[in-house]
């Protein structure tokens, strides 16, 4: 056994100096004789350490990815472009912070990775997925050696880090490869979210990691001690990380990068700017989807040019019609782009794109590319057509603003586009009701309507094409499941023009039921934070439709009960007050005292605005509380704070 342990330490402090410091110190042939020696003593003594290099092969596949929530949730990055947008993230920043320290980093271009570790050892490996829980991929990230199964930390831990492939990797896999991957970071996901480990082994992503995302103990104060912090628990961070004292001193890093990137072996499309200071970082907050603290700088994208071959009008579920430029295959970004969007006819004659013509177009952020203007036109070149009828029913059209409408609510796009929105995942998340499902339910059962998908059954959806038991069951199941999701989810799901998550989300929170939304007047509406005029009326004048009216009352009745995940308690002590929290609370952190003034009625402020009623000041509070000084807000300290929840 002390031989065993012996030959497990050593063949991972060789694989960390290899895989991790990119030094190693022995020729891979005496690596592989230690190895195989560890192996045959596994074989003959019938155990295997926790932490056996020989546990880092692919497995047999699995059935299917199981879902896993994070400890703490993990955020995407807002993004700039240009610097006239970095600099109105600065100067967010001094505002709420006066001169901060930032650091900068590099972007990676991959797949977001979440490993969670206790009382020292690996547990399991998650991918990001909607940032509350991702998909299970531990078997497949066993597979990779660039992270340790043991750690010196010994409290519940979760990193975070980008899975990646370098480039020299993909060039080698694809000598010999069946099936050719064209761009590293599609190869990098396909490698981890595919449910044969084998198949991420033979790929070999590795993870470069740059974030702990959760900590049992308070230990880390800045950016900078998170990078060490990794780095000492034998993690594998890329050697840049630029601490800068002004936004001058940021730019400077991120043109460092973009010079720096160049010469990289691995996919980036930007960089990384973070406030230095942890507990700056806590007080200012996060957005629905985005830490306030927080900027991606994405590099400018990249264009070419092509040949416009047709433009066709597509149908959404609003009955907008867009058109889609189909062009001659061109390579961007390592994908072939055959299609390019254009936002409406107005956007078609304003660059002055014509059928036949040479046309620029760009593609980023992995987005449907779009086409920025004509270069060049033939003499075959051709004018798009304005539509006067829909390509699909045959509707005549109709023009609102800049953009032309098809009025038949019954025309299949518009109910399959309903249906989709309505079944996915920020939505109902009715797994397995996808655009062609929704397609075959309109066209084979005549479902025109969301309501109508729960009075299905087996024998109706067994005349579907590709409809056997296991699958009726499952979507079935899910059409149950989804009967009690969160109110915020549901409004989203009702498809009104304008109403986004964040707006879905506020609704939810402020009428806490359908029937007093759908009672709400204008100006009331107006006095939610991401509500304005035209998102107003249009709620407004939704919910006076009679068939939307309808169609909500026949959800209702299909038994849909939305629930309320975000409830204020009515006449609690809080109760219509805007609260701000600022500076370092002693005997609580800040999510857990905005989580108790909501639960109380309170509504919580990222900053002091007029609407501010109450300003909560702990230790080393700055310039939020001279501003609610200016103002003549309310400010009370911790212990008054205690005293109103009853705690103290």
């Amino acid at each position: 056994m002390d031989r065993m342990r012996y030959l497990v330490d050593t063949l991972n402090r060789w694989a960390h100096e290899y895989y991790v410091l990119d030094n190693p110190s022995v020729p891979d042939r005496e690596y592989d004789r230690l190895y195989d020696e560890l192996k045959a003593l596994e074989e003959q003594t019938g155990r295997v350490e926790f932490d056996s290099p020989t546990k880092r092969v692919g497995g047999e596949p699995v059935k299917a990815f199981k879902r896993h929530a994070h400890i703490s949730r993990l955020y995407s990055l807002d993004k700039s472009v240009s610097y006239d947008e970095l600099d109105a993230f600065f100067t967010r920043m001094e505002k709420a912070a006066g001169t901060p320290e930032y650091t900068v980093e590099y972007k990676f271009d991959g797949l977001t990775m979440c490993l969670t570790y206790d009382g020292g050892k690996f547990v399991r490996a998650t991918t990001r997925g909607n940032g509350v829980e991702g998909e299970d991929v531990t078997a497949q990230c066993l597979t990779i050696k660039s992270f340790p199964l043991t750690i010196e930390y010994k409290g519940l831990l979760e990193v975070q880090g980008e899975a990646v492939i370098r480039l020299s990797v993909l060039e080698n896999y694809n000598k010999t490869a069946k099936e050719q991957l064209k761009n590293a970071r599609n190869a990098a996901a396909g490698a981890i979210r595919n449910l044969d480990p084998r198949i991420t082994a033979e790929r070999k992503p590795e993870i470069l990691f740059y974030n702990v995302n959760y900590c049992e103990e308070d230990l880390l104060r800045t950016q900078e001690e998170h990078f060490e912090f990794l780095k000492r628990n034998g993690f594998k961070v890329y050697p840049f990380l630029r601490v800068c004292k002004s936004r001058e001193e940021a730019k400077a890093a991120i043109e460092e990068i973009e010079v720096g990137r160049k010469k990289l072996d691995v996919l980036t499309d930007g960089a990384v700017i973070k406030l230095n200071d942890c507990t700056v970082r806590e007080e200012i907050g996060y957005t629905d989807k985005f830490p306030r603290w927080a900027m991606a700088y994405k590099f400018e994208a990249e264009e070419s040019v092509t040949t416009v071959k047709d433009v066709i009008w597509q149908v959404g579920r609003t009955g907008k019609l867009t058109p889609l430029a189909l062009v001659e295959p061109v390579e961007l970004a390592g994908a072939t782009v055959r299609k390019a969007t254009l936002n409406n006819f107005g956007d078609v004659l304003r660059k002055d794109v014509k059928i036949g013509s040479r046309v620029l177009i760009r593609r980023s952020n992995e987005v449907i590319p779009e086409i920025l203007g004509a270069v060049e036109h033939t003499d075959g070149s051709v004018p798009v057509e304005r539509p006067e009828t829909c390509p699909y029913c045959g509707s005549a059209v109709e023009e609102v603003g800049a953009n032309i409408f098809c009025p038949n609510r019954m025309c299949r796009p518009r109910i399959v586009g309903k249906m989709e929105h309505f079944a996915q995942k920020d939505a109902m998340d009715i797994d397995g009701l996808s655009e062609k499902t929704a397609g075959q339910l309109y066209d084979t059962l005549g479902v025109t309507r969301c309501s109508q998908l729960y009075a299905l059954d087996a024998e109706r959806l067994s005349k579907l094409e590709g409809f056997k038991d296991k699958k009726i069951k499952n979507l079935l199941s899910a059409l149950e499941k989804s009967k009690t999701v969160p109110l915020e989810r549901f409004v989203f799901a009702l498809g009104i023009d304008g109403v986004g998550k964040v707006a879905a989300k506020d609704l939810a929170k402020r009428y806490q039921s359908i029937k007093s939304l759908s009672e709400a007047g204008r100006e009331q509406l107006l006095e939610l934070e991401n509500i304005g005029e035209v998102t107003a009326d249009t709620i407004v004048n939704w919910f006076k439709d009679g068939e939307n009216a309808a169609e909500v009352k026949s959800l209702l009745a299909a038994g849909i009960a939305p629930q309320i995940t975000d409830r204020q308690t009515r006449g609690g002590i809080f109760a219509g007050q805007f609260v701000v929290l600022t500076g370092t609370l002693e005997t609580m952190k800040r999510a857990a005292a905005q989580k108790l003034i909501e639960e109380r009625g309170g509504e919580c402020q990222s900053a002091v605005t007029a609407k501010t009623t109450l300003v909560i000041a702990g230790e080393a509070a700055g310039s939020k509380l001279e501003k609610a000084q200016k103002l003549g807000v309310r400010i009370i300290d911790e212990r008054e704070f205690k005293e109103m929840l009853g705690l103290s």
